[in-house]
C-alpha cells in the first residue's frame, strides 16, 4: 500500500463545482434515480413471504449494486428487506456495504455479508445488535476495510461481556479499522488479539474514551495511519506512538481544547516527529503542541562556508524544516499557530485566511463538531469579506449539509454561508442544475429541522433569492409544506411567518391550478384565515394580513375547490369584519375585492354571495377610487357576475337589481381605458364567459372593457 493512502483525504464528491455547468444529468443517474424510485423495474416481492427480490431475468453487477445503495440512502432508509432483496449472489454482487442511518437489523446484515465484501461500514444502525459482530467475523474472508461509525450498534456498556464470551475482531485480511465513538466507551477490549490484526495499517479510534485499555493495541507496531482524535492524551500512548516507525500520517487533534493540553509541548512535539522519520501528515488541531509562538533557530551546514539559520514559528517541528510535512493541522491550535509565519507545511488547516478554512472543512468533514465551528469561519468569510473560491466553498458547504443533516448546528451554519453565497455576485451566473442541488438541500436541512427558528429563517432567505415559482417547481409539494409549518409558527410576530407567507404568496402566483389545488388542500385557506382572524382579535392591520388576503386571491384564481374553502371558512365574514376595523388600507380591500372576483366567477357559488349585506357593499364600492380603478373594477366584475345568472337569480331587494346594472355601466364609462393595472389573468375564461349574457348589456360591457384595457396596456407580444 503506497504511502498517498495515509494521507488525510481533502477530496470532496465534487472537488470544485463548476457553476456555470447546465448539462443534464448522465443518462445512468437518471436510471439510478429512476429504479430507486420504481423498485419494481428490478424487483419483485415474494407472496409468501413479503420479502422483495431481484427479478429472475437481471443480473446487478457490483458498481451498479453498490451505487444502487448510495441513492437509495439518499432518501431512505435501507432496512431489511432491501438488505434481502440484493441477497441473491448470483442477480446481485457486493463489493463494499455501507449503511448510514439504516433500520437494517441483524438478519439483514447476514444478507448482505453473504457476499463477503472487502469493505463494510455501518453508521448510526442502530438496529443491530451484539451479535453482527459474530456476523461480519463469519463472512471476513475477503474484508479489507471495517468502519463502525458514532452511534452503531457497538455501544456495549458492560466490558466483561468480551471478555467472557471472547468476542473481538477476526478477519485475515483487514488493513483498515474505524471505531468511532462519539464519547461512549465502545467496543472496550475489542482488541485483545493484537495477533488477528496485525496486518492493519489504518486505525481510526475517534473520541474513543477507554483509554486505559489502549494498552492491547501496543503491539500493532506496522501501522501508517493512526488517528486518535479526542483520545486524551498520556506519556504511555505517545511512547507507544513513537516506537511505531511506519506512521506516514497521525492525528492527535482534539475538538475540546481542554483535552488538548499536554506537558512539555514542545518536546512531546520534537520527540514524535525525530522519533516518526517516514511522517508526512500530521494533525495537532486544538491541542497546545505547536507552542506558544516563540520561534525555534536551526542551524544549517553548520561548520561550513555556506551556513546559515532556518526559523521555525513551532518549535517542534524545527527539524522538518528541510523536509516540510505535506499536511499539517493547526485547526483551533492554542496560541493561534496557523497564523504564524515560518511554517514547515506545505498544506495547513487552520483559520487564517480563506485556504485555510476550505482545508479545515475538507479535512474534517466527518467530524460534526469541528465542522461546525469551521463552517461557522466560513460563514463569517462570506458575510464580511471577498472571496475568491466561492464554487469550492459551495462544494464543501452542499457536502456538508448533505453528508451532516442531523447534526442541526451544521445546517444552521451552512443555510447561512449559502445565503451570502447565492445572493453575491455569482448569483447570475448559478445555473439551473446547481440552482436544484442548493435548494434540494436547504429543503432538507428546513425539513429535517422544521421546529427550529433559526434554521427555518435562514432557508426562507435564502429561498427568496431565487426565482419564485419557476426555481423551485421541481419541489413545489415539498417547499408548500415546508412553508405552510412557518406560517403557523406560535410567534404571531414572527419574522419566520412573515417572511413565510410572502414565499407561499408567491408560490400561489403564476402556477398551474393542479398547484393552486395542492395549497388548498393542504391548509393554505384555513392558515390565512387564522392569521387573519387573529390580527383582527389584536386590531392589527400590517404587512401579514394584506399578504394574507392576497395570497388567498392567488389560491382561488380559476380554482373553484379553494373559492368554496374559502366560504366554508367563513371568509365573507372576516372580510366584513376587515372592511369595518380597517376601511382606509387601500392595498388590503384592493386584495380582498380581487379574491371575491375570483368567488365570483364560480356559477355555483354565487348565490352564497346573493345576501343583502354583500350586495350593498359591493354597489357602494362601485364608486370607490381607492387604489386607482381596482377597488371599483373588482366590484363591478362581481355584480357582474352576479347579474349574468339572469333576473330569476336575483333573489335579493336591496340594491335592486336595475339599480346595481346602472351604477356598473356608470363606473365602467368613468374609467380610463389606458390606466395600468395591478392585474395578472391566466386565461380571459371568466371575461369572455360574460360575453354570452346577451339578457344583461351592462355584463358585456364590463367584459368588453375589461378586454380593451388588458389588450390595449398589455399589448402580447409577437
Amino acid at each position: 500500500m503506497d504511502t498517498a493512502e495515509c494521507t488525510i483525504d481533502l477530496s470532496t464528491d465534487q472537488d470544485v463545482i463548476n457553476l456555470y455547468d447546465n448539462s443534464p444529468d448522465s443518462l445512468s443517474k437518471q436510471c439510478m434515480e429512476y429504479i430507486v424510485n420504481n423498485l419494481n423495474t428490478i424487483s419483485t416481492v415474494v407472496p409468501t413471504t413479503r420479502w422483495r427480490k431481484v427479478k429472475d431475468d437481471v443480473i446487478i453487477p457490483a458498481e451498479l449494486c453498490e451505487k444502487f445503495m448510495q441513492v437509495y440512502q439518499k432518501k431512505n432508509r435501507v432496512n431489511d428487506n432491501i438488505a434481502n432483496m440484493l441477497r441473491d449472489r448470483s442477480r446481485a454482487r457486493l463489493e463494499a456495504v455501507r449503511l448510514k442511518n439504516a433500520r437494517v437489523t441483524d438478519r439483514g446484515l447476514q444478507a448482505l455479508m453473504e457476499h463477503k465484501p472487502r469493505e463494510v461500514e455501518l453508521i448510526q444502525c442502530d438496529y443491530l445488535s451484539q451479535r453482527s459482530l459474530d456476523i461480519i467475523n463469519q463472512h471476513s474472508d475477503n474484508l479489507v476495510s471495517l468502519k463502525f461509525g458514532p452511534l452503531s450498534y457497538v455501544q456495549v456498556q458492560d466490558e466483561d461481556f468480551f471478555r467472557h464470551k471472547d468476542q473481538v475482531i477476526s478477519a485475515p485480511k483487514l488493513r483498515r479499522l474505524s471505531v468511532q465513538c462519539r464519547g461512549l466507551t465502545v467496543f472496550p477490549l475489542l482488541f485483545l488479539r493484537p495477533t488477528t490484526l496485525n496486518q492493519l495499517t489504518h486505525l481510526d479510534l475517534t473520541e474513543y474514551s477507554g483509554v486505559g485499555s489502549l494498552w492491547a493495541l501496543y503491539e500493532l507496531n506496522n501501522l501508517k495511519s493512526l488517528i486518535l482524535h479526542a483520545v486524551a492524551g498520556s506519556p504511555e500512548m505517545i511512547e507507544w506512538i513513537t516506537n511505531i516507525k511506519t506512521l506516514v500520517h497521525l492525528d492527535l487533534s482534539q475538538s475540546n481544547e481542554r483535552q488538548g493540553k499536554y506537558a512539555s509541548p514542545n518536546k512531546i512535539l520534537a520527540k514524535l516527529v525525530t522519533s516518526l522519520s517516514n511522517l508526512e501528515s500530521l494533525d495537532i488541531s486544538g491541542t497546545n503542541l505547536a507552542g506558544t509562538g516563540a520561534a525555534a533557530v536551526m542551524t544549517m551546514n553548520e561548520g561550513t562556508s555556506e551556513s546559515s539559520e532556518a526559523r521555525c514559528d513551532i518549535p517542534g517541528l524545527v527539524s522538518r524544516v528541510n523536509n516540510p510535512l505535506e499536511f499539517l493541522g493547526l485547526y483551533g491550535t492554542q496560541h493561534g499557530a496557523c497564523k504564524r509565519f515560518d511554517i514547515p507545511a506545505r498544506i495547513i488547516t487552520g483559520d487564517a485566511n480563506e485556504e485555510q478554512i476550505l482545508t479545515a472543512a475538507l479535512a474534517y468533514m466527518e467530524r460534526p463538531a469541528m465542522l461546525t465551528r469551521v463552517l461557522n469561519d466560513l460563514y463569517y468569510l462570506f458575510r464580511y469579506e471577498n472571496n475568491s473560491l466561492v464554487g469550492r466553498a459551495l462544494c464543501i458547504v452542499l457536502d456538508a449539509m448533505e453528508k451532516h443533516l442531523p447534526e442541526k448546528h451544521i445546517q444552521i451554519s451552512g443555510s447561512a454561508t449559502l445565503f451570502y453565497i447565492v445572493k453575491g455576485k455569482e448569483r447570475p451566473h448559478i445555473r439551473m442544475k446547481l440552482r436544484k442541488r442548493i435548494i434540494s438541500v436547504l429543503l432538507d436541512g428546513m425539513e429535517t429541522h422544521i421546529g427550529d427558528d433559526t434554521m427555518m429563517r435562514n432557508g426562507c432567505l435564502t429561498l427568496c433569492q431565487f426565482s419564485i415559482p419557476n426555481d423551485v417547481l421541481f419541489e413545489y409539494e415539498r417547499v408548500v409544506e415546508i412553508l405552510l409549518s412557518g406560517v403557523t409558527d406560535g410567534n404571531q410576530e414572527g419574522f419566520v411567518q412573515r417572511i413565510a407567507i410572502y414565499l407561499l404568496n408567491s408560490l400561489a402566483c403564476q402556477v398551474d391550478g393542479r398547484q393552486k389545488r395542492f395549497l388548498g388542500h393542504h391548509g393554505a385557506i384555513t392558515k390565512m384565515i387564522n392569521l387573519i382572524a387573529d390580527r383582527l382579535e389584536r386590531h392589527v392591520c400590517d404587512d401579514v394580513l394584506e399578504v394574507a388576503w392576497s395570497t388567498m386571491w392567488n389560491v382561488t384564481d380559476e380554482t373553484p375547490q379553494n373559492c368554496q374553502r374559502f366560504l366554508e371558512n367563513r371568509g365573507m365574514v372576516y372580510f366584513l369584519a376587515c372592511l369595518k376595523n380597517f376601511p382606509d388600507k387601500e392595498e388590503l380591500l384592493r386584495n380582498m375585492m380581487g379574491l371575491l372576483g375570483n368567488v365570483a366567477e364560480v356559477a355555483y357559488l354565487r348565490p352564497q354571495l346573493m345576501e343583502k349585506t354583500f350586495l350593498r357593499v359591493f354597489y357602494e364600492l362601485l364608486d370607490s377610487s381607492s387604489d386607482g380603478i381596482e377597488v371599483s373594477y373588482n366590484a363591478a366584475g362581481v355584480l357582474a357576475h352576479m347579474a349574468s345568472d339572469g333576473p330569476a337569480a336575483w333573489t335579493v331587494d336591496e340594491p335592486s337589481r336595475e339599480d346595481v346594472l346602472e351604477r356598473v355601466a356608470a363606473a365602467v364609462e368613468r374609467w380610463d381605458r389606458y390606466a395600468e393595472r395591478n392585474i395578472n389573468y391566466r386565461s380571459f375564461e371568466p371575461i369572455l364567459s360574460l360575453l354570452n349574457a346577451h339578457h344583461t348589456p351592462q355584463c358585456q360591457h364590463w367584459a368588453v372593457w375589461a378586454l380593451a384595457n388588458l389588450t390595449t396596456v398589455y399589448r402580447l407580444s409577437a
